[in-house]
């Protein structure tokens, strides 16, 4: 194979689970100069390497992976998807732990028939190699210890040649020092409930991605493309090409993003954006891949292809939202990479130490092969991983993309939010508030003149006022002889009389200004409005105030978040202090701080993290970008329709609903009780069974059976995340 600097990645067969991460890291990591390189993707089975140096090849880190008892092979996004879910009877590892549980069993029949009882069977046992089992049952025994143990041989053989013990090491030392005991039974059972517990993980890891994989069913595999001549056909949403036209009917999900070209409809946004009502679409709105149509048929242009659509982006970032860890994650597998060989060397001793003084040298030998089994950190490592990825799919059911574990716990620990406010706090769309026409002129009239004056420009201030006309149904003849007037505003001949229009500062100008109109004006603009002064060489026709509009829940949102904990609610905003302070009241922020440029803004936030530690910044994207990038965690607003403000934040809102905010907050801080509670309980069991061990009363089986309740206890609890509360 050639030599490549571009990222590579790959399939791995048998990565399940945070120990065979660390496995890989162990083997992969001095390859490619440091495990700093490697991505990995639990869901996908995936792990990309970002490869520096040249000498690396696909090949050498296929042969590296096979050395640790895994196979790899080059990764196929499509083949991966197109992939059906493994069904129990096909799945090897299933056959084999179902295997190991049948012919332990059926030794443990025999030899309880042969002994003439239950208590008598178990007490055969260790009474040496192989003595008071009956051959038959010991062979039967050894099937099962073979079949619970095969999938793991592997990965204890390359973790024995590195000298780096893992919990497949322990659990092969312990099942094969039973069995060279004697403990037959005990040995077969470890065998089993340790596969067992694997394949737990396994599923757990399955369920989540179910949980995300249904993301990706949402998207119909059938589009009804309309060609140049009107023909209709089905075919595949990747046929259709950016710009072709396809048809959506009453009821039908949409395979494409796009725009719509003719038709009205409402469309049920809840897969992409957690919305509960249906939005109503017409010509020129967007529309989105995998949102349901209403009860009208729409025409579409296409936006963007199918491999780029707003859920697939969606998708694609959720499964590689995982190799952005969480700080418990990290935590949990150093803290593994130190219990592990501390509790082996602790067995070695408990094995050699005690019986040099008090003899029992079975009893001690056992007591550390119990220990072993303790040592198996299942329960802990799986914990973490599991209930982050239960959390980014329970939020991306709400419309709230997380890009990564790192952000999944980071806004439980918010104590200042900074919000942008135009297109965040505000709509972002200017719009007329109230027309003051003077000198004898009427509403319509003065509305007449602005727009026919503004009908040449696209200033958004001159949007506000023609679609406030339009809604008016006010007549709007371009004026003639148009020109700008730069920095102060625009002027015209309307009807044949020569009119202008512009700011405050025109009028003075002009000083055709009487003191009640000034007092007006200040008043009005000290109140948040921008205000478009009319007038013509005889006198001032009027003025009308435009302001960009709150968001209908931006006030009950920020009492939210403070009756949520939040300590701060700020807004940084580059407009005027007048309109920024009229804004920040009516919201009910703590604090304003206006005419911001970009980089005022993320010194605001830098000054911010250090004053108070976690700081969130919520802006609307791309012109927010610095600042987002300097706090603590980035949200984006309204990111369904841009991009780059999926790429730009840590968190994405997928719609423009603020109501999110308080439910993230929360939603974190459960990700974060679970991860502790989770954590905590998998730490207590150990604890249980290492005094136990200690005090002679803990058994292999009963140690291993314990490890299993504890890791199918902490997987359901994270998995509870998938059914988090929904938005109200």
């Amino acid at each position: 194979m050639e030599k490549t600097k571009d990222p590579l990645s790959f399939k791995i067969q048998g990565m399940d689970c945070a120990e065979e991460v660390t496995a890989l890291k162990r083997e992969i990591g001095p390859l490619v100069g440091g495990d700093e390189h490697l991505l990995f993707d639990l869901l996908n089975a995936k792990m990309t390497v970002n490869a520096p140096a040249n000498d690396v090849t696909p090949q050498s880190i296929i042969d590296a992976v096979g050395r640790i008892g895994m196979r790899a092979e080059p990764f196929d996004a499509e083949q991966t998807a197109a992939q059906p879910a493994r069904h129990w009877l096909t799945d090897r590892h299933t056959l084999l732990t179902i295997a190991s549980g049948v012919f332990g069993a059926l030794g443990f029949a025999y030899h309880t028939w042969q002994a003439g009882g239950i208590r008598e069977a178990l007490g055969s046992e260790g009474t040496g190699i192989a003595q008071g089992v009956p051959l038959i049952a010991r062979l039967l025994y050894i099937v099962g210890i073979v079949c619970g143990v095969w999938v793991v041989l592997p990965k204890a053989w390359a973790a024995l040649r590195a000298v780096r013990p893992d919990m497949n090491l322990l659990m092969t030392i312990a099942v094969v020092g039973a069995a060279g005991v004697g403990e037959w039974f005990e040995g077969a059972t470890v065998a089993f409930l340790f596969s067992l517990s694997l394949a737990l993980e396994s599923w757990s890891i399955g369920r989540a991605r179910r949980a995300v994989e249904a993301l990706l069913e949402l998207t119909p595999t059938l589009a009804w493309r309309k060609e140049e001549n009107g023909n209709v056909t089905q075919v595949s949403p990747t046929e259709v090409p950016v710009g072709g036209l396809i048809v959506v009917k009453p009821g039908e999900r949409l395979p494409l993003d796009g725009q719509v070209v003719r038709g009205t409809s409402h469309i049920n946004q809840a897969p992409i954006t957690g919305e509960s009502e249906p939005v109503a679409k017409d010509v020129g709105d967007p529309v989105f891949a995998g949102t349901v149509n209403g009860n009208g048929t729409l025409e579409i242009q296409t936006t963007k292809t199918a491999g780029e659509t707003t859920l697939a982006h969606i998708t694609r970032l959720i499964g590689s939202a995982q190799a952005k860890r969480a700080p418990s994650e990290k935590w949990v597998e150093k803290f593994a990479q130190i219990y592990t060989p501390t509790i082996l060397a602790i067995a070695i001793t408990l094995a050699i130490v005690p019986p040099l003084f008090v003899g029992e040298w079975f009893e001690w030998f056992y007591r550390s092969l119990v220990l072993l089994v303790i040592a198996c950190p299942c329960a802990l490592v799986i914990s973490t991983p599991v209930t982050i990825v239960a959390a980014l799919a329970s939020a991306a059911r709400q419309g709230v993309l997380i890009k990564g574990g790192l952000h999944v716990e980071t806004p439980a620990h918010v104590k200042v939010i900074a919000f942008d406010k135009t297109g965040t706090l505000t709509e972002g769309k200017p719009r007329v508030l109230e027309v003051f026409p003077l000198n004898d002129h009427t509403e319509s009239e003065l509305l007449e003149r602005a727009a026919s004056l503004e009908s040449h420009s696209d200033h958004p201030l001159a949007t506000a006022i023609l679609a406030y006309a339009k809604e008016k149904g006010v007549n709007v003849p371009r004026a003639d002889d148009f020109r700008i007037i730069p920095g102060k505003g625009a002027a015209g001949r309307f009807q044949g009389t020569e009119f202008w229009l512009g700011s405050h500062r025109f009028l003075e100008e002009k000083k055709m200004e009487t003191p009640d109109v000034h007092e007006q004006l200040v008043r009005l603009s000290d109140a948040g409005r921008s205000v478009v002064v009319v007038g013509n060489d005889k006198h001032v026709c009027g003025f009308i105030t435009v302001a960009d509009a709150v968001r209908p829940q931006a006030k009950a949102v920020i009492d939210d978040l403070h009756k949520a904990g939040v300590e701060k609610v700020l807004m940084l905003s580059g407009d005027n202090k007048g309109t920024a302070n009229a804004i920040g009241k009516e919201v009910g922020v703590d604090e304003v701080r206006a005419e911001l440029l970009p980089a005022d803004k993320v010194t605001a936030i830098e000054e911010l993290v250090k004053q108070y530690g976690t700081v969130a910044m919520v802006g609307d994207g791309v012109n927010d970008a610095p600042a987002l990038a300097s706090a603590s965690v980035g949200i984006a607003m309204g990111a369904i329709g841009t991009d780059a403000a999926i790429e730009t934040a840590d968190i994405a809102l997928m719609s423009d609903d603020l109501s999110r905010l308080p439910w993230l907050i929360q939603h974190s801080r459960r990700a974060l009780g679970v991860i502790r509670q989770n954590i905590i309980f998998s730490l207590v069991v150990k604890a249980i069974f290492v005094g136990l061990t200690f005090t002679g009363h803990a058994s292999m089986w009963a140690a291993i059976a314990a490890d299993m309740g504890a890791s199918l206890i902490v997987i359901l609890n994270g998995l509870r995340l998938l059914k988090a509360e929904k938005v109200d």
